[in-house]
């Protein structure tokens, strides 16, 4: 793999590391034009399932967390996550949210996706 090419001001002229372009508009990071609320926030690379009912008038909720999806992806996938589980949901910041106690299916689906993932809670 090439290494960054830099233009004698600095500015990345060509790259072929995907990690250098922003996932959303595709142009170098440090010419970026994207609003930092369209960009997940860095993660440490694990994905994790938890359990939740604070908040959601006693009824448990599964709650999916530290996906570096942008908006629409995440977005895609949640849909097809509570497709999966039979249920409902929503997207909340970058935290997807499924109505109901769907830890093991969710666990085994994002595993087989090549996911990191971690049960979180109890």
């Amino acid at each position: 793999m090439r290494a960054p090419h830099h233009a004698p001001g600095g500015e990345l002229v060509y790259t072929t590391e995907p990690e250098a372009l922003c996932p959303a508009c595709g142009r170098p990071r440090p010419r970026c034009r994207c609003a930092p609320a369209n960009l997940p926030p860095p993660g440490d690379g694990i994905v994790r399932v938890g359990r939740q009912s604070q908040g959601h008038k006693g009824k448990g909720v599964t709650v999916v967390t530290g996906l570096t999806l942008g908006r629409d992806e995440l977005a895609r996938l949640a849909t097809r996550l509570k497709r999966l589980c039979g249920a409902g949901g929503s997207v909340q910041g970058w935290t997807i949210e499924i109505q109901g106690d769907h830890r093991d299916p969710l666990l085994a689906t994002l595993a087989a996706e090549g996911w990191r993932v971690k049960r979180a809670g109890g």
